[in-house]
């Protein structure tokens, strides 16, 4: 069968082996964009586009800041039903999901660079590979953004505590059900699961990877 267009070029022993060594000097840092590739069905999908059009743009500086650190993007995505799709089925989805979803998803559009873990449920460690890729990539810290807040964000953000990474959950990098919703998950992540939640306008990615070193 042939590969989604929009798959990675390069091998995946290859982009392991290049972004294993970036690591090194990236204080063991990953940026997970969580289902930021999104059709946008469901029921406070209306209410949210906008605040996730905002949160796509903060993440999008956060993947530039990414790249000039030497930190690995992992977008971790919802298949949507999609059960015989990778990459590109999943993207072909979601920009024909209509007008909302097309926009979105063209915002923050991984790169060919950029790996692509699909998830069933809504944690991006359950029944997924990120499990397996993250040791290999020498992480042990972790930017946590992208949609819900209050669901997928929250549910990945406890099964990595539980897996003992560090935690920032930049608030400006999410968007919840509604702004109540949101501030609640946002509350639970850095009392709860030891989370920095503090926005890119005070804490910088620089700051965020050297922090550890």
């Amino acid at each position: 069968m042939a590969k989604d267009k929009s798959d990675a070029r390069m091998s995946d022993a290859q982009l392991v082996r290049e972004t294993a060594a970036a690591q090194a000097a990236a204080g063991g840092v990953a940026l997970l964009i969580v289902d930021m590739i999104n059709d946008l069905a469901f029921a406070s999908a209306p209410a949210m586009a906008d605040a996730a059009l905002e949160a796509a743009r903060v993440v999008k500086a956060l993947r530039r800041d990414a790249d000039a650190a030497g930190v690995p993007v992992i977008y971790v995505n919802d298949n949507y039903g999609q059960w015989r799709s990778g990459r590109g089925g999943i993207l072909a989805h979601c920009e024909h999901a209509g007008e909302g979803a097309r926009t979105l998803t063209r915002r923050i559009r991984p790169r060919s660079r950029d790996y692509f873990v699909v998830k069933p449920q809504v944690s991006g460690f359950y029944a997924t590979s990120l499990p397996a890729l993250l040791p290999r990539l020498g992480v042990n810290r972790l930017i946590l953004t992208g949609l819900a807040t209050d669901i997928c964000v929250l549910f990945t953000a406890a099964d990595a505590h539980m897996r003992a990474y560090d935690l920032w959950v930049p608030e400006d990098a999410t968007a919840g059900g509604s702004p109540d919703h949101k501030a609640w998950a946002l509350q639970i992540m850095q009392r709860s699961l030891a989370a920095e939640t503090a926005s890119t306008a005070r804490l910088s990615l620089a700051a965020w990877v050297a922090a550890d070193q």
